[in-house]
């Protein structure tokens, strides 16, 4: 984030799927993302019951159960990836369940082993953070948290309290893949939150274009793009799976063209 700051530009955050629909696909579309684009990769932990998602998240996830992915395959994507590029930041993000099966001590060992750099765990508030939070910063692994529209002054100190790499900032309420929220908002919701801390705000749910990108981008110091992201899979596919185009080439299009829209963003409003 130091170093995009520097370059006058915000970061292109891009979550996919683990797994989705298969291991070996999902791996070649992670070593895709920096190439064509990205900053900083999400990389989603498949579970069942994933509550705060939307159908296109859902359905990747089921895909990617079904397809056999587990909490230490997805590990082993991350280990994977990192023989080729030990740069781009990893983030995993999803659901406490799995990593409290996993274990937790032994899921954070292995996670630092793999060269994770972030946690987005959706499901854990503040009051939880000797659960998972605390023994991951302890672990040198940055627990990153999400600010939303209904997080007013009173309880965002709480929110930022241990949140570290950045804030993401969901810029609506609801399930991921709505629509664009509304820019001013946005912008006035960034300040708010700096007005706390010192982090990075990055800002998501309902980018689906370079256009929308480069606006977001004009107030935020990231834009993270998911569903987009998700649904370019899922559009390469049959209804019973079956790849009809390359799920790496399309994302890595659809990449390419947000990554233009972010880089435009600060370039413009600094020139």
């Amino acid at each position: 984030m130091a170093k995009l700051r520097a370059e006058q530009r915000p970061a292109l955050v891009t979550y996919f799927m683990g797994g989705d629909p298969d291991y070996a696909t999902s791996l070649s579309i992670m070593q895709a993302l920096p190439g064509a684009g990205a900053d900083v990769i999400e990389l989603g932990m498949p579970f069942s019951d994933p509550m705060a998602d939307g159908p296109a998240i859902q359905a990747a996830g089921l895909r990617a159960l079904k397809a056999g992915q587990t909490l230490a395959k997805t590990l082993a994507m991350a280990a994977e990836f990192r023989k080729g590029d030990d740069e781009t930041p990893i983030v995993l993000m999803g659901y406490y369940n799995p990593i409290y099966i996993y274990g937790v001590e032994r899921f954070l060992t292995d996670a630092k082993a793999a060269g994770i750099d972030g946690l987005i765990v959706v499901d854990l508030p503040p009051e939880m953070d000797e659960e998972l939070c605390i023994p991951a910063l302890k672990a040198g692994i940055n627990f990153i948290r999400l600010a939303t529209p209904t997080t007013d002054d009173r309880r965002l100190p709480t929110v930022l309290r241990n949140t570290s790499g950045f804030v993401y900032y969901v810029s609506m309420t609801g399930i991921t893949g709505s629509a664009l929220a509304d820019t001013a908002k946005v912008g006035e919701a960034v300040k708010r939150i700096k007005a706390h801390t010192d982090l990075p705000v990055c800002v998501g749910f309902g980018v689906k274009t370079a256009e929308q990108a480069r606006t977001i981008g004009a107030s935020a110091d990231g834009v993270v793009v998911g569903t987009a992201i998700v649904n370019a899979v899922a559009d390469t596919l049959g209804p019973k799976g079956d790849k009809g185009a390359d799920p790496v080439a399309a994302v890595a299009a659809l990449v390419g063209g947000l990554a233009e829209g972010v880089r435009a963003a600060r370039l413009a409003a600094a020139e």
